[in-house]
């Protein structure tokens, strides 16, 4: 449809048109710039009732989405994650799942269709043509702008409108409460557990390989040998988080090789009890050479010098393995006396 097939009637009589646009086509411009049609009141804007009922329309809308909210933190809180429902025609769901997602839903969307409704019944819709200027703005700008914020702010009616305004903050406080609820799905706080293993004073030296307890004689100079903490079983739920830091590799050395003082007390007859996981990244250190009492990461080559506190003799390991303090108790089985004194495995930010 061109210009000239436009009704007269439907032209704005003396509206303004951008500079530089024509209001009637000719052979130069053949599109004319017909302006903004004329305003239509909507029934809010003249009947003072009907815009009572879209407020109570609108507030109803946040009070719903508040108590879709509570609601969805009551099923998170109430509901067992194990019970399944029947919902037709998707069938049998998770209860929670179902539950979270329509209250989740229910206050998301009542929240937006509380704006809506707002934007569209209450808050002023007169279009105002603002004219393209320079990026840069100056002063008559800034306080256009400043005077086009305070008449916007007027136009909302947020002022007026308390409801409205109160049950919108109400809404918009609660529904980030529903994130918040989800952080508890992230676990437990760590607390002081990356400082603590299974190991504890009395705790015998079970084999890896046998799942025998260790004496002395079991242990011969030169070999390598791992063990875990008595009552720890593979088939426990927890094992891999627990032998991931209570792994130990037990070698025997000749007391007269032992270089620092604090590892030969905490020895017995030479042998000397040390973290198997490498304190680079956590992997599990296997290889032992004989002649210098080193042991190797496979991962990284990481070096330590076990008949010297196995402190780092090579590689990107950032500290010495921590040792075991170990005994005999009085049936002969070797046991540990304690837990490490410092955290196993990896550094840490609060490692101290």
């Amino acid at each position: 449809m061109s210009s000239q097939d436009i009704p007269e009637e439907n032209l704005p009589a003396g509206q303004e048109t951008a500079p530089g646009a024509v209001t009637v086509a000719d052979e130069k411009n053949p599109f004319a710039d017909p302006g903004l049609p004329p305003h239509e009141h909507r029934i809010q804007d003249i009947d003072e009732r009907a815009a009572k009922r879209s407020e109570r329309t609108v507030a109803l809308l946040f009070t719903v989405s508040m108590l879709a909210t509570i609601g969805f933190i009551a099923s998170y809180v109430a509901v067992p994650d194990d019970k399944s429902i029947y919902v037709f025609p998707i069938g049998h769901i998770s209860a929670m799942n179902f539950a979270l997602g329509l209250t989740l839903g229910l206050a998301l969307f009542c929240i937006g269709a509380g704006a809506v409704h707002w934007a569209r019944t209450l808050m002023s819709d007169v279009e105002i043509v603002d004219e393209r200027h320079p990026i840069e703005a100056s002063p008559e700008v800034r306080a256009k702008v400043h005077a086009d914020f305070k008449q916007g702010a007027k136009e909302s009616v947020i002022g007026r409108r308390k409801l409205i305004r109160n049950t919108m903050l109400g809404a918009l406080t609660l529904v980030p409460l529903s994130g918040l609820v989800l952080l508890r799905d992230l676990g437990p706080l760590p607390g002081t557990s990356l400082r603590q293993t299974m190991w504890s004073k009395g705790k015998l030296l079970v084999n890896m390989n046998t799942n025998e307890p260790l004496r002395p004689s079991d242990v011969a100079v030169g070999s390598l040998t791992f063990a875990k903490p008595e009552g720890l079983e593979e088939n426990d739920e927890d094992f891999q988080k627990e032998i991931a830091k209570a792994a130990l590799m037990i070698v025997r050395l000749q007391p007269d090789n032992i270089k620092d003082k604090r590892e030969l007390e905490w020895s017995h007859e030479g042998i000397v009890a040390y973290s198997k996981i490498c304190t680079h990244v956590g992997c599990p250190i296997s290889l032992y050479e004989q002649q210098t009492h080193h042991v190797l990461c496979p991962c990284h080559q990481s070096t330590f010098d076990l008949s010297d506190g196995a402190r780092v003799i090579f590689g990107p390991a950032g500290h010495a393995l921590p040792q075991l303090r170990i005994g005999v108790n009085d049936e002969g089985y070797l046991q540990a006396l304690g837990d490490f004194e410092e955290p196993v495995g990896p550094a840490f930010w609060e490692r101290g």
